[in-house]
Order: structure tokens, then C-alpha cells, then sequence
């Protein structure tokens, strides 16, 4: 499966996004992450997508680099974190 890399683009030049979601869910073949930038002072202008990453390192990546490409600031980052056994996960 060939998949096209995340993408957003903005239809108007004065819209800013100032929030980012991201959920990091963990797959059999890797990881899925969906997105969501939006502003808080109008959520409704929101864009969105997905994209799948074979580690979960790459996933980190996409986000930090779409939180930087739209001047988004750590406090205005959540991230979710779905792995399928949290067991098996590394300990910090």
C-alpha cells in the first residue's frame, strides 16, 4: 500500500492554526497518526489527516515537523497515545 505524505494546506492566507491533536495508535504493520490543527479562537476552521509510519520514531517526527512548520508552541500539543499492549511498551 503506497500512501502520499501528510499533507495540509490552509484555503485562506489569514487563517493560523494555534492548537495540534495528534493520536499515535499503534497497528500490526506500524503506526497510524491522525492530525488535527486548528485555532482555538475558531475550531470550526480545522484541517485534518492521517498517515501511517513504520516506527514510532517517524511518527514523532511528522508531528514535531507540523508543530514547527505552523509555529504551533508545546503547550498547545496534546498528544494520545493508543498502543496495543502497553506492557510490552518502553518504560520512562
Amino acid at each position: 500500500m503506497t500512501r502520499s505524505p501528510l499533507l495540509v494546506e490552509s484555503g485562506s492566507d489569514e487563517l493560523r492554526y494555534t492548537n495540534l491533536f495528534a493520536c499515535i495508535s499503534e497497528e500490526d504493520d506500524g503506526y497510524v497518526i491522525q492530525i488535527r490543527l486548528y485555532n482555538q479562537a475558531s475550531p470550526e476552521s480545522a484541517a485534518w489527516g492521517e498517515e501511517i509510519t513504520d516506527s514510532f520514531e517517524r511518527a514523532s517526527m511528522l508531528i514535531a515537523a507540523l508543530a514547527s512548520e505552523f509555529s504551533i508552541p508545546p503547550a498547545s500539543i496534546k498528544i494520545e497515545i493508543r498502543m496495543a499492549d502497553l506492557r510490552s511498551g518502553t518504560q520512562h
